[in-house]
């Protein structure tokens, strides 16, 4: 044999070693779902039963026992996902993915969520420490006994998992509550908008809601020019923070009585839209034990069905939007940079020492700091820069007082929960909201009697009626008048049970009339879902799971109707004006995927908006602001302001018709250069994609092809199939339109036959990129179909068995 031929030899069997390897590696890596394992740790049989697509029955002796074989699923399907979720609510991303995730973690420690965390755990409950002790003791087991390979996100970063501990779950909570709560981020913004325009003007670009009067307030603009705060404006806004309130995330929710369904019984949908990521956030399980047989969507995480249905009712959430984030300016003694200005003097500062471990890197330290409002965020550094001062010796510190950081707040809403879980009605289910804590939510419900309801649950902070800056900007620290005067009652929040009207709905619009008597908040999202929801409620006189159905899959966005006319009178002499407005002939605001009138749309109202406000809030906000100003664009147009209309960066003064004009030939010079010459070939979901971004690896671009999830969709951040639309390019392919914030999960519940009920969330069951059930959702769920809630047939089933 020739040497050359020896050589082949060997690579051919270098190759074949690596492929059975490889091969032996995704067999192993994968769950085991069938047969049995004997365990520590129930107190009594515990029986997986899985389906076709993935989804788990558990049957289990007690509440505990389910909930360890939940974590147990939770560890097998997502244990990355739970890694990430650990990581991020301790501040310890950085370990993983070395000196690009630094910011957040400074910020994490900064915010303090596991130290807050901590707190929780020692003043949770004898019932819910029951049930997260066994949840976190269902994932160890995992880890311990049944894992017979790490999932390759592990083995790419040379990390183990570690052993999960009942603080991650509250600090997974508390970070579910910050994605929800971006008051503090629209605090900022006013804040940083005050030291370039009066009150007035920041009123018209950060617009009521429709229909009220801006809140009156003290003139902070020169509150904060007499406190010499900072100017200094070109600082990357908010750049540590993880993402929190972002405008477009909200959810849908609607119950009709059995007046107006086909089945006599109520009707419940829910759509809650929030980041899309692969794997989803939502896991779909059934857990049955004594006094309980629920199924709907679970969190890895957390114990327990968040959004779902038991034997007598169902239940979904959609975000309030409540004014719960106050922050502070804290002056520091100029003396002692160690102590802080109260209303009784000069007080110590709280300090934290935090190491920061960092892969690749040295390991860095920080000094968090708290005072008696909260937890110092300025000292993550970048989220609050140019605001509090010189670097060197800053005059202030900028602290948050939270609702979700309190001591008691994990145990109430953990309790909370599992009274949802157990619910016979919809009295219990909103006796147990009293206990909720935080996020707040606006909570449908239904039962099998008949009832319908709806209750906003959650802690609401009372201000005092001197406090003239309403928690709308950061208040100066030192005056007790700013501080919060108690808490809301919770049987005061609103709420609503068996309206004559026949049913309810919900889509993070101000949730109570005019005459409620109490302050929630003010930064409600735009009514435009709210208002599809109620024209096609009408629009029959009574309902079943098909029409409800299509109402998930509704993309008629009444925003765009709004602007559209403003729009089609639009001139222009660049090439392709005219076939771009014959695009628009006939459109009436549908945004499907197929189209290209949605795109053209959307290009003008971003490059309008740009056009309308960047001049007057400088070119770095209006690039971190992280906003469409849609309500705004549509105030400006409409009593044609021609001081936001002119451009103050040009000598001439320009009027609205020529920026609307000035935006087209703009949207048309963005188009032609990325979609082509030929406006009827421009398509909507060509550029507007659903994208389920994967943590870390949608930021590699060898390995973002195999573990992101892409879909084109149709639908705009207005419609009630909302797919957010990303006006910035994207950080890592400078993608502009895409969607990465829609309904992350879609639920119909039948409360007169529960086999009827059905679900979908946006990826797969399995967190592993190897099954086939990793993307088994993804083309189900943008063509809005389900899977039923209750399931078929048992697939494979699996048996824990107890005993070391």
């Amino acid at each position: 044999m020739t040497w050359w031929r020896r050589i082949a030899l060997a690579v051919l069997a270098v190759l074949l070693l690596a492929a059975a390897a490889a091969a032996t590696y995704v067999v192993r890596v994968l769950p085991q779902t069938d047969g049995s394992f004997r365990l520590a740790g129930p107190g009594a049989e515990i029986r997986i039963e899985r389906d076709a697509e993935g989804i788990p029955t558990i049957h289990a002796g007690s509440l505990e026992d389910a909930a360890f074989g939940l974590g147990f699923v939770h560890a097998q399907d997502r244990l990355w996902q739970l890694e990430t979720h650990r990581r991020i609510g301790a501040g310890r991303l950085s370990e993983a993915f070395g000196e690009a995730a630094l910011d957040n973690d400074r910020f994490l420690r900064a915010l303090g969520v596991r130290r807050a965390a901590t707190a929780q755990w020692a003043r949770t409950g004898p019932q819910a420490r029951a049930v997260v002790l066994a949840y976190t003791a269902g994932i160890n087991s995992y880890l311990r006994d049944a894992m017979k390979a790490r999932p390759p996100e592990f083995v790419v970063l040379g990390l183990a998992p570690e052993p999960w501990t009942p603080e991650d779950t509250l600090a997974w909570a508390i970070m579910m509550a910050w994605d929800l709560g971006g008051n503090w981020s629209t605090e900022l913004l006013r804040m940083r908008l005050s030291l370039k325009l009066p009150v007035a003007r920041i009123d018209e670009l950060v617009p009521p809601y429709p229909g009220d009067k801006p809140l009156p307030t003290a003139d902070y603009a020169a509150l904060f020019r007499s406190l010499r705060v900072d100017g200094k404006l070109g600082q990357q806004a908010q750049a540590a923070a993880p993402e929190s309130g972002l405008e477009g995330i909200g959810s849908n929710n609607w119950v009709i009585a059995g007046s107006h369904s086909a089945t006599g019984k109520p009707l419940l949908a829910n759509d809650p839209h929030l980041k899309l990521s692969a794997p989803a956030l939502w896991y779909f399980a059934r857990l049955e034990a004594p006094g309980l047989k629920v199924a709907g969507a679970t969190m890895p995480g957390l114990p327990g069905v968040v959004l779902g249905q038991n034997e007598h009712v169902a239940w979904g959430f959609t975000n309030t939007g409540p004014d719960v984030q106050d922050l502070y300016l804290e002056r520091i003694s100029p003396d002692d940079a160690g102590r802080y200005q109260t209303p009784e003097g000069w007080a110590r500062f709280e300090t934290f020492e935090e190491v920061i471990k960092v892969k690749g890197g040295p390991d860095v330290t920080m000094t968090a700091r708290a005072t008696r409002h909260g937890p110092v965020i300025s000292d993550a550094g970048r989220a609050t820069e140019g605001l509090t001062g010189p670097a060197d010796k800053p005059a202030y510190a900028l602290a948050m007082r939270w609702t979700a950081l309190d001591p008691d707040a994990g145990a109430g809403t953990l309790d909370a929960s599992i009274g949802f879980n157990r619910a016979q009605s919809v009295a219990e289910f909103v006796a147990a909201s009293a206990a909720y804590v935080a996020p707040m939510q606006n909570m449908v419900v239904a039962d099998r009697d008949g009832h319908i309801g709806v209750v906003s649950a959650g802690r609401v902070p009372l201000r005092r009626p001197d406090n003239d800056l309403r928690g709308l900007v950061p208040a100066p620290g030192w005056e007790a008048r700013y501080d919060w005067a108690g808490w809301l009652p919770a049987q005061l929040t609103p709420r609503e049970l068996d309206p004559a009207r026949g049913w309810i709905a919900t889509a993070n619009q101000k949730i109570h009339a005019a005459d409620y008597p109490h302050y929630i908040g003010s930064e409600w999202a735009a009514p435009y879902r709210q208002q599809r929801i109620e024209e096609l409620l009408a629009a029959r006189p009574t309902h079943d799971m098909g029409s409800l159905a299509q109402m998930h899959g509704d993309v008629v966005s009444l925003a765009t109707r709004r602007l559209l006319p403003f729009l089609q009178k639009a001139h222009s002499t660049h090439a392709l004006a005219g076939a771009a407005q014959r695009q628009l002939e006939g459109f009436d605001g549908t945004m499907r995927a197929e189209g290209a009138a949605p795109l053209i749309f959307w290009a003008w109202a971003r490059q309008l908006a740009q056009g309308l406000f960047a001049d007057e809030m400088g070119a770095a906000l209006w690039e971190r602001a992280g906003r469409s100003f849609r309500d705004a664009t549509e105030a400006v147009l409409e009593r044609n302001d021609g001081w936001w209309c002119d451009d103050k960066g040009t000598p001439a003064v320009e009027t609205c018709q020529q920026q609307i004009d000035a935006a087209f030939t703009r949207a048309l010079d963005e188009l032609q250069a990325s979609q082509g010459a030929d406006p009827a070939a421009w398509h909507w979901g060509r550029v507007h994609i659903a994208r389920s971004e994967h943590r870390p690896f949608s930021h590699v671009k060898l390995l973002a092809r195999w573990f992101e999830l892409r879909t084109p969709v149709g639908g705009d951040s207005y419609t009630i199939n909302v797919s957010r639309v990303n006006l910035r390019p994207d950080r890592t392919t400078g993608e502009l339109y895409l969607d990465e914030h829609g309904p992350s999960l879609r639920a119909l519940y039948d409360l007169a036959d529960p086999a009827q009920s059905r679900v979908m969330h946006s990826s797969g069951q399995s967190g592993i990129v190897f099954s086939s059930l990793y993307h088994r959702f993804v083309g189900r769920w943008a063509a809005v179909e389900y899977v039923p809630l209750w399931g078929g047939k048992a697939e494979q089933t699996l048996v824990l068995v107890p005993g070391s």
